[in-house]
């Protein structure tokens, strides 16, 4: 049977600079059936789910429906809803839960705040015990796209692997409606970091929630991460792979300059090394579709072709000498160590 992720995997259309764009997520548990348009056509009422989507508008949140894994009753009775909200921002990353019962609560929500980072944006939604804004602490959080109204490739391929995910013991996993990119199933995004996933196995997911756990980023599959625009994605994801760079917050987008189909990214390490990389959009040849059903197209691709380094890591500061007034044990001199690694032009 052909497919749009067939038709990209074997086309081997790259991965990189696809991820949807939002700084910060809020992701309401709904279970049930979903339609194509899951806000406003599920169980969740759809006035709410129409009053969330105005209320997020260019604030740098986005708003999805998630559910466990398994079968999906159609049950209208869903006393307590999960809820997550994660910003992701290097550095700047967490994690916010509760659960609830009246969803239209959430409306409550200061999300020009949320979106910028500011967890005092989580205005009370509820009362009652265990209905307070926690931090989360569980396991990994791992969502994978299975919206078969949306796409059937998200359903024949993201359920079967959200399903073994479970059975493995990934049990921060969950379903979800919709992150984009269907013809790149099975498609996940983890959290709290916001990295996006695609043709994504369960071996070289367990890779990502292990390297999660550490801190670090599985660029293999990677399709950018969440926090910025496609064009920075790319970058990011191209700095990566040139300096070998794993650690989950070390890398920033500074600023994003130009307009399609020409853009020059700035990354930051944290160590103070700079890059300026030069990202094009193309038209992806030859023509596929872009979702199951859909007629043929081009989707853009972001393309790096140019990456200059213009500022090496900063010195590390010496090291006061400290007067010792008792005696002590001889230790080995400790040396300061630092990257002055330079991206080759």
């Amino acid at each position: 049977m052909s497919t749009c992720a067939t038709a990209s995997r074997d086309l081997s259309e790259p991965l990189a600079g696809t991820a949807t764009t939002a700084t910060t997520w809020l992701l309401l548990e709904q279970p049930g059936p979903w339609g194509a348009e899951a806000l406003t056509a599920s169980h969740l009422a759809p006035a709410v789910g129409r009053a969330l989507e105005r209320a997020v508008k260019d604030t740098g949140v986005r708003v999805a429906l998630i559910r466990r894994p398994g079968r999906h009753p159609d049950c209208h009775t869903h006393p307590r809803q999960r809820v997550f909200i994660a910003h992701t921002r290097p550095g700047r990353s967490w994690i916010r839960t509760t659960t609830l019962t009246e969803p239209e609560r959430l409306l409550a929500l200061d999300f020009g705040a949320l979106g910028a980072g500011d967890p005092g944006g989580l205005r009370p939604v509820a009362t009652g015990p265990g209905q307070a804004w926690e931090q989360y602490t569980g396991d990994p959080l791992v969502f994978v796209c299975t919206n078969g109204k949306r796409d059937r490739c998200c359903a024949i391929l993201g359920r079967p692997l959200a399903a073994e995910l479970i059975a493995s013991g990934a049990r921060g996993t969950w379903e979800i409606t919709h992150i984009g990119g269907h013809r790149f199933s099975p498609t996940l995004m983890v959290l709290p970091h916001g990295y996006a996933y695609g043709r994504a196995t369960a071996q070289s997911v367990q890779e990502v929630l292990d390297a999660l756990r550490e801190g670090r980023v599985v660029t293999e599959g990677c399709r950018g991460r969440s926090t910025w625009e496609r064009p920075g994605q790319a970058a990011e994801l191209a700095i990566r792979e040139l300096t070998g760079e794993a650690g989950a917050d070390a890398l920033t987008v500074l600023r994003t300059e130009g307009a399609a189909p020409a853009w020059t990214v700035t990354v930051e390490h944290t160590d103070g090394r700079l890059w300026r990389v030069s990202v094009v959009q193309v038209a992806a040849a030859p023509p596929r579709p872009e979702s199951c059903g859909s007629v043929l197209g081009s989707p853009a691709r972001m393309d790096v072709v140019g990456v200059r380094a213009v500022r090496a890591s900063r010195p590390v500061p010496p090291v006061a000498a400290t007067a010792v007034t008792q005696p002590s044990i001889e230790e080995p001199p400790r040396r300061a160590t630092t990257s002055a690694r330079v991206a080759p032009v």
